[in-house]
Protein backbone atom coordinates (compact mmCIF):
# COMPACT_ATOMS: atom_id res chain seq x y z
CA UNK A 1 0.00 0.00 0.00
CA UNK A 2 0.99 3.28 -0.85
CA UNK A 3 1.53 6.04 1.84
CA UNK A 4 0.35 9.70 1.08
CA UNK A 5 1.04 12.72 3.15
CA UNK A 6 -0.32 16.43 3.20
CA UNK A 7 -0.20 19.38 5.86
CA UNK A 8 -1.82 22.28 6.97
CA UNK A 9 -0.55 25.15 8.85
CA UNK A 10 -2.81 27.09 11.48
CA UNK A 11 -2.21 30.57 10.17
CA UNK A 12 -5.66 31.40 9.68
CA UNK A 13 -9.25 30.30 9.65
CA UNK A 14 -9.08 28.07 6.56
CA UNK A 15 -11.17 29.43 3.26
CA UNK A 16 -12.91 28.88 0.04
CA UNK A 17 -10.03 28.69 -1.87
CA UNK A 18 -8.03 26.49 0.24
CA UNK A 19 -10.60 24.26 0.15
CA UNK A 20 -10.63 23.60 -3.18
CA UNK A 21 -7.26 23.97 -3.55
CA UNK A 22 -5.77 21.71 -1.09
CA UNK A 23 -8.60 20.89 1.64
CA UNK A 24 -11.32 18.78 -0.81
CA UNK A 25 -8.28 16.99 -3.34
CA UNK A 26 -6.39 15.98 0.02
CA UNK A 27 -9.15 14.56 1.28
CA UNK A 28 -10.41 12.64 -1.72
CA UNK A 29 -7.07 11.40 -1.74
CA UNK A 30 -7.06 9.86 1.77
CA UNK A 31 -10.36 8.40 0.81
CA UNK A 32 -9.06 6.13 -1.37
CA UNK A 33 -8.42 2.33 0.14
CA UNK A 34 -5.85 2.18 -1.88
CA UNK A 35 -3.46 5.17 0.06
CA UNK A 36 -1.85 4.49 3.82
CA UNK A 37 -2.65 8.20 4.52
CA UNK A 38 -1.03 10.73 6.85
CA UNK A 39 -2.97 14.16 7.14
CA UNK A 40 -1.45 16.34 10.26
CA UNK A 41 -1.42 20.24 11.31
CA UNK A 42 1.55 21.61 10.91
CA UNK A 43 1.97 23.87 13.58
CA UNK A 44 5.68 24.27 14.27
CA UNK A 45 5.57 25.46 10.28
CA UNK A 46 3.13 27.72 11.82
CA UNK A 47 5.14 29.28 14.60
CA UNK A 48 7.07 31.47 12.66
CA UNK A 49 3.92 33.64 11.97
CA UNK A 50 2.06 32.81 14.58
CA UNK A 51 3.38 33.43 18.16
CA UNK A 52 0.63 34.38 20.56
CA UNK A 53 -0.17 31.71 22.80
CA UNK A 54 -4.01 31.43 22.47
CA UNK A 55 -4.57 32.00 18.55
CA UNK A 56 -1.95 28.99 18.33
CA UNK A 57 -4.28 27.12 19.86
CA UNK A 58 -7.68 28.60 18.69
CA UNK A 59 -6.24 28.31 14.70
CA UNK A 60 -5.16 24.73 15.87
CA UNK A 61 -8.43 24.04 17.01
CA UNK A 62 -9.90 25.54 13.92
CA UNK A 63 -8.09 23.43 11.02
CA UNK A 64 -9.07 20.02 13.52
CA UNK A 65 -12.61 21.12 13.19
CA UNK A 66 -12.42 22.26 9.35
CA UNK A 67 -10.83 18.48 8.61
CA UNK A 68 -13.43 16.42 10.73
CA UNK A 69 -16.35 18.91 8.85
CA UNK A 70 -15.30 18.36 5.96
CA UNK A 71 -15.75 14.35 6.25
CA UNK A 72 -12.02 12.94 7.19
CA UNK A 73 -12.44 10.36 9.18
CA UNK A 74 -9.78 9.55 11.87
CA UNK A 75 -10.26 5.72 12.21
CA UNK A 76 -8.93 5.32 8.19
CA UNK A 77 -6.38 8.37 8.09
CA UNK A 78 -3.33 9.02 10.82
CA UNK A 79 -4.73 12.54 11.76
CA UNK A 80 -1.94 14.43 14.24
CA UNK A 81 -0.45 17.85 14.90
CA UNK A 82 3.14 17.68 14.14
CA UNK A 83 3.72 18.98 17.49
CA UNK A 84 3.29 15.55 19.02
CA UNK A 85 5.72 13.85 17.50
CA UNK A 86 9.03 15.13 18.21
CA UNK A 87 11.43 12.41 15.78
CA UNK A 88 10.12 14.97 13.61
CA UNK A 89 12.22 17.35 14.94
CA UNK A 90 15.56 15.02 15.73
CA UNK A 91 15.02 14.08 11.89
CA UNK A 92 14.64 17.84 11.00
CA UNK A 93 18.04 18.39 12.95
CA UNK A 94 20.01 15.57 11.43
CA UNK A 95 18.51 16.84 7.69
CA UNK A 96 20.43 19.79 8.30
CA UNK A 97 23.35 18.19 8.63
CA UNK A 98 23.79 16.96 5.19
CA UNK A 99 21.88 20.02 3.82
CA UNK A 100 24.22 23.10 2.53
CA UNK A 101 23.17 26.27 3.30
CA UNK A 102 23.49 27.18 -0.13
CA UNK A 103 20.78 24.65 -0.89
CA UNK A 104 18.15 27.07 1.30
CA UNK A 105 19.63 30.48 -0.15
CA UNK A 106 17.85 29.38 -3.28
CA UNK A 107 14.35 28.89 -2.23
CA UNK A 108 11.87 31.00 -3.19
CA UNK A 109 10.10 31.92 -0.41
CA UNK A 110 13.76 32.86 1.29
CA UNK A 111 14.89 34.56 -2.17
CA UNK A 112 11.48 36.37 -2.02
CA UNK A 113 11.70 37.90 1.19
CA UNK A 114 15.34 38.93 0.33
CA UNK A 115 14.67 40.42 -2.50
CA UNK A 116 11.48 42.89 -1.48
CA UNK A 117 14.23 43.91 1.26
CA UNK A 118 16.98 44.89 -0.77
CA UNK A 119 14.53 46.60 -3.54
CA UNK A 120 13.14 48.69 -0.66
CA UNK A 121 16.76 49.24 0.81
CA UNK A 122 16.92 47.23 4.44
CA UNK A 123 19.21 44.18 5.37
CA UNK A 124 18.53 41.94 3.08
CA UNK A 125 17.54 39.34 6.07
CA UNK A 126 15.04 41.50 7.95
CA UNK A 127 12.32 39.72 9.14
CA UNK A 128 14.05 36.70 8.38
CA UNK A 129 13.64 34.35 11.58
CA UNK A 130 15.43 30.67 11.26
CA UNK A 131 12.21 28.98 11.29
CA UNK A 132 11.26 30.66 8.00
CA UNK A 133 14.97 29.98 6.28
CA UNK A 134 14.98 26.32 7.21
CA UNK A 135 11.26 25.53 6.50
CA UNK A 136 12.08 23.25 3.04
CA UNK A 137 14.04 21.15 6.08
CA UNK A 138 11.04 20.64 8.51
CA UNK A 139 8.73 19.87 5.81
CA UNK A 140 11.46 17.16 4.14
CA UNK A 141 11.48 16.03 7.80
CA UNK A 142 7.59 15.53 7.91
CA UNK A 143 7.22 13.84 4.92
CA UNK A 144 10.74 11.50 5.37
CA UNK A 145 9.82 10.65 8.74
CA UNK A 146 6.83 8.30 7.17
CA UNK A 147 8.46 7.10 3.50
CA UNK A 148 5.65 9.14 2.37
CA UNK A 149 5.33 8.38 -1.87
CA UNK A 150 3.19 10.46 -2.64
CA UNK A 151 2.65 14.49 -1.34
CA UNK A 152 -0.04 16.45 -3.19
CA UNK A 153 1.12 19.93 -3.04
CA UNK A 154 0.51 23.26 -5.44
CA UNK A 155 2.16 24.46 -7.83
CA UNK A 156 4.10 27.02 -5.15
CA UNK A 157 5.16 23.81 -2.83
CA UNK A 158 6.95 22.12 -5.85
CA UNK A 159 10.57 23.42 -5.44
CA UNK A 160 10.29 22.52 -1.65
CA UNK A 161 9.43 18.61 -2.55
CA UNK A 162 12.55 18.77 -5.05
CA UNK A 163 14.46 19.22 -1.68
CA UNK A 164 13.15 16.38 0.41
CA UNK A 165 13.64 14.19 -3.08
CA UNK A 166 17.55 15.77 -2.70
CA UNK A 167 17.83 15.50 0.64
CA UNK A 168 16.43 11.88 0.30
CA UNK A 169 19.16 11.02 -2.02
CA UNK A 170 22.42 12.91 -0.58
CA UNK A 171 21.01 11.10 3.09
CA UNK A 172 20.90 7.27 1.13
CA UNK A 173 23.91 7.83 -0.99
CA UNK A 174 26.18 9.20 2.36
CA UNK A 175 24.30 6.48 4.86
CA UNK A 176 22.81 3.66 2.41
CA UNK A 177 18.97 3.67 1.44
CA UNK A 178 17.23 4.62 4.33
CA UNK A 179 14.22 6.85 2.68
CA UNK A 180 11.69 6.37 0.03
CA UNK A 181 12.08 9.04 -2.57
CA UNK A 182 8.24 11.15 -2.53
CA UNK A 183 6.75 11.96 -5.92
CA UNK A 184 4.56 15.01 -6.04
CA UNK A 185 0.84 14.89 -6.58
CA UNK A 186 0.05 18.21 -8.40
CA UNK A 187 -3.73 18.13 -9.88
CA UNK A 188 -3.50 20.65 -12.60
CA UNK A 189 -7.62 20.64 -12.62
CA UNK A 190 -7.87 21.96 -9.12
CA UNK A 191 -9.81 25.09 -8.98
CA UNK A 192 -7.35 28.80 -8.48
CA UNK A 193 -10.03 31.53 -7.29
CA UNK A 194 -9.31 34.90 -6.97
CA UNK A 195 -9.81 36.58 -3.65
CA UNK A 196 -12.92 39.11 -3.49
CA UNK A 197 -10.86 41.85 -4.62
CA UNK A 198 -9.29 39.84 -7.91
CA UNK A 199 -6.33 39.32 -6.30
CA UNK A 200 -5.29 35.59 -5.21
CA UNK A 201 -7.44 34.26 -2.49
CA UNK A 202 -5.58 34.91 0.92
CA UNK A 203 -5.73 35.20 4.42
CA UNK A 204 -3.04 37.97 4.46
CA UNK A 205 -5.11 40.24 1.67
CA UNK A 206 -8.48 39.65 4.15
CA UNK A 207 -10.29 39.07 0.33
CA UNK A 208 -11.23 35.51 1.31
CA UNK A 209 -14.78 33.67 1.82
CA UNK A 210 -14.39 31.98 5.39
CA UNK A 211 -16.11 28.19 5.23
CA UNK A 212 -17.69 28.41 8.64
CA UNK A 213 -19.24 31.94 9.21
CA UNK A 214 -22.78 32.40 10.51
CA UNK A 215 -25.12 32.66 7.29
CA UNK A 216 -25.71 36.85 7.43
CA UNK A 217 -21.55 37.46 7.39
CA UNK A 218 -21.37 35.10 4.29
CA UNK A 219 -23.92 36.95 2.73
CA UNK A 220 -22.34 40.40 3.77
CA UNK A 221 -19.16 38.93 1.98
CA UNK A 222 -20.45 37.59 -1.40
CA UNK A 223 -22.56 40.55 -1.60
CA UNK A 224 -18.84 42.68 -1.23
CA UNK A 225 -17.71 40.61 -4.15
CA UNK A 226 -16.27 43.48 -6.83
CA UNK A 227 -18.13 43.21 -10.45
CA UNK A 228 -18.18 45.85 -13.53
CA UNK A 229 -20.86 48.48 -13.91
CA UNK A 230 -23.28 46.34 -15.94
CA UNK A 231 -26.73 46.87 -14.93
CA UNK A 232 -29.45 44.23 -14.81
CA UNK A 233 -31.20 42.91 -17.80
CA UNK A 234 -27.71 43.61 -19.79
CA UNK A 235 -25.74 40.44 -20.89
CA UNK A 236 -22.65 39.31 -19.00
CA UNK A 237 -19.82 37.34 -19.59
CA UNK A 238 -18.85 34.59 -17.47
CA UNK A 239 -14.85 34.77 -18.52
CA UNK A 240 -13.55 35.79 -15.37
CA UNK A 241 -16.30 36.55 -13.48
CA UNK A 242 -15.64 35.30 -9.55
CA UNK A 243 -19.71 35.09 -9.15
CA UNK A 244 -19.89 32.04 -11.80
CA UNK A 245 -16.23 30.78 -10.94
CA UNK A 246 -17.07 30.25 -7.25
CA UNK A 247 -20.93 29.17 -8.46
CA UNK A 248 -19.40 26.48 -10.73
CA UNK A 249 -17.44 24.43 -8.11
CA UNK A 250 -20.03 24.30 -5.93
CA UNK A 251 -23.44 23.49 -8.32
CA UNK A 252 -23.70 20.48 -10.47
CA UNK A 253 -23.00 21.32 -14.56
CA UNK A 254 -26.72 21.73 -15.11
CA UNK A 255 -26.92 24.26 -12.74
CA UNK A 256 -23.73 25.57 -13.96
CA UNK A 257 -25.07 25.96 -17.08
CA UNK A 258 -28.37 27.60 -15.72
CA UNK A 259 -26.37 29.66 -14.61
CA UNK A 260 -24.03 30.53 -17.34
CA UNK A 261 -27.44 31.09 -19.60
CA UNK A 262 -28.64 33.59 -16.94
CA UNK A 263 -25.53 35.91 -17.18
CA UNK A 264 -26.12 35.78 -21.07
CA UNK A 265 -29.55 36.69 -20.55
CA UNK A 266 -28.79 39.62 -18.40
CA UNK A 267 -29.31 38.65 -14.67
CA UNK A 268 -28.58 41.47 -12.46
CA UNK A 269 -25.35 40.94 -9.68
CA UNK A 270 -27.26 41.52 -6.72
CA UNK A 271 -29.32 38.12 -8.00
CA UNK A 272 -26.74 36.31 -8.97
CA UNK A 273 -25.00 37.18 -5.63
CA UNK A 274 -28.13 35.41 -3.85
CA UNK A 275 -28.22 32.75 -6.23
CA UNK A 276 -24.41 32.20 -4.91
CA UNK A 277 -24.98 32.55 -1.25
CA UNK A 278 -27.76 30.47 -1.66
CA UNK A 279 -25.91 27.81 -3.08
CA UNK A 280 -23.10 28.19 -0.93
CA UNK A 281 -25.34 27.63 2.27
CA UNK A 282 -26.54 24.54 0.13
CA UNK A 283 -23.40 23.21 -0.35
CA UNK A 284 -22.13 23.40 2.88
CA UNK A 285 -24.88 22.63 4.85
CA UNK A 286 -23.84 19.11 6.18
CA UNK A 287 -20.56 20.47 7.33
CA UNK A 288 -21.61 23.42 8.79
CA UNK A 289 -23.31 20.98 10.97
CA UNK A 290 -20.91 19.36 12.34
CA UNK A 291 -18.49 22.06 12.48
CA UNK A 292 -20.91 23.84 15.07
CA UNK A 293 -21.44 20.11 16.77
CA UNK A 294 -17.57 19.57 17.51
CA UNK A 295 -16.92 23.28 18.13
CA UNK A 296 -18.98 22.82 21.04
CA UNK A 297 -16.42 20.17 22.32
CA UNK A 298 -13.55 21.17 21.96
CA UNK A 299 -12.23 18.95 24.04
CA UNK A 300 -13.35 15.59 22.19
CA UNK A 301 -11.62 17.40 19.10
CA UNK A 302 -8.69 17.74 20.56
CA UNK A 303 -9.06 14.07 22.13
CA UNK A 304 -9.18 12.84 18.45
CA UNK A 305 -5.96 14.76 17.90
CA UNK A 306 -4.44 12.93 21.19
CA UNK A 307 -5.81 9.51 19.64
CA UNK A 308 -3.47 10.58 16.29
CA UNK A 309 -0.60 10.73 18.30
CA UNK A 310 -1.08 7.30 20.09
CA UNK A 311 -1.22 5.57 16.05
CA UNK A 312 1.22 8.16 14.93
CA UNK A 313 4.33 7.97 17.60
CA UNK A 314 5.19 4.32 17.33
CA UNK A 315 5.40 4.39 13.81
CA UNK A 316 8.29 7.94 13.92
CA UNK A 317 10.01 5.99 17.10
CA UNK A 318 10.53 2.91 14.79
CA UNK A 319 11.50 5.18 12.23
CA UNK A 320 14.25 7.35 14.12
CA UNK A 321 15.55 4.19 15.47
CA UNK A 322 16.42 2.78 12.40
CA UNK A 323 17.99 6.50 11.28
CA UNK A 324 20.03 6.76 14.13
CA UNK A 325 21.62 3.64 13.66
CA UNK A 326 22.26 4.63 10.26
CA UNK A 327 24.35 7.82 11.15
CA UNK A 328 26.00 5.70 14.31
CA UNK A 329 24.15 7.04 17.19
CA UNK A 330 21.51 4.84 17.93
CA UNK A 331 21.16 3.97 21.89
CA UNK A 332 21.51 0.31 21.86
Amino acid sequence: MKTLLSGIKPTGRPHLGNYLGMLKPGLELASHNDYQSFLFIADYHALNFIQDQKLMRELVLEVALTYLALGLDPSKTFFYRQSDIPEIFELALILQCVCPKGFMNRAHAYKAIVDKNRAEGRDEDDGVNMGLFNYPVLMAADILMFNADYVPVGQDQIQHLEYTRDLAIKFNHIFGKTFKIPEALVKEEVAVLPGLDGRKMSKSYGNTIPLFEPDNKIKKIINSIKTDCKGANEPKDTEGNLIYLIYKELASPEETEAFAEAFHSGISYGEAKQKLYEKFIEYFSGPRAVYEDLKAHPDTVFDILAEGQKKVRPIAQEGIQIIRSKIGINRN
